[in-house]
């Protein structure tokens, strides 16, 4: 959009982020990031075959992994991310959480190429949460995408979603 009005202001938002072989982690990040792609085990997808994990990290490294549950009433659904930020928040609400590690299972019982696809970026509910949660602790939520050997790192959840709802 082009103007001529001398008042109109321009801005950018960009971040920087790493994509990273999972070897190449701290041993307590690549432990993150295999309890996310373990906890995909728990998901409940009947309706998407979308398998997803997440694993967060407490400040007092107490890690909690939570798992996609669908519902045949789509909204009821929660993403893997939120389940293990709620159950964090509900049974360690003074524990601010560290870090979060997302994963996905291999579908192989795919029609198309897009269902399968790495890494598992977080929805926008997911991002206004962790945005949230973040704002709430007064510090940084590391996020973690597991996107097969590699793995990117984005320092701040607030990344994910510039413009929260606050």
């Amino acid at each position: 959009m082009h103007s001529d009005n001398d008042n109109v202001k321009m801005s950018t938002f960009s971040f920087e982020y790493q994509r990273i072989p999972m070897s190449d982690l701290s041993e307590p990040d690549r432990e993150l990031c295999r309890r996310a792609e373990l906890a995909t085990g728990g998901s409940y997808s009947p309706y998407s075959n979308y398998k997803v994990g997440a694993a967060l990290r407490l400040t007092d490294n107490t890690v909690v992994a939570g798992a996609n549950q669908e519902n045949a009433s789509y909204p009821c659904g929660t993403c893997a991310e939120r389940t293990a930020l709620n159950y964090a928040q509900a049974n360690y609400p003074q524990v601010a959480v560290e870090a979060i590690a997302v994963a996905a299972a291999e579908v192989n019982d795919c029609n198309d190429d897009t269902c399968g696809h790495r890494p598992p970026y977080p929805c926008g509910l997911c991002r206004q949460a962790l945005a949230e949660a973040e704002h709430r602790q007064h510090i940084p939520v590391k996020v973690l995408l597991v996107d097969g050997d590699e793995v990117i790192v984005i320092p701040s959840a607030l990344c994910l979603l510039p413009f929260t709802f606050e």
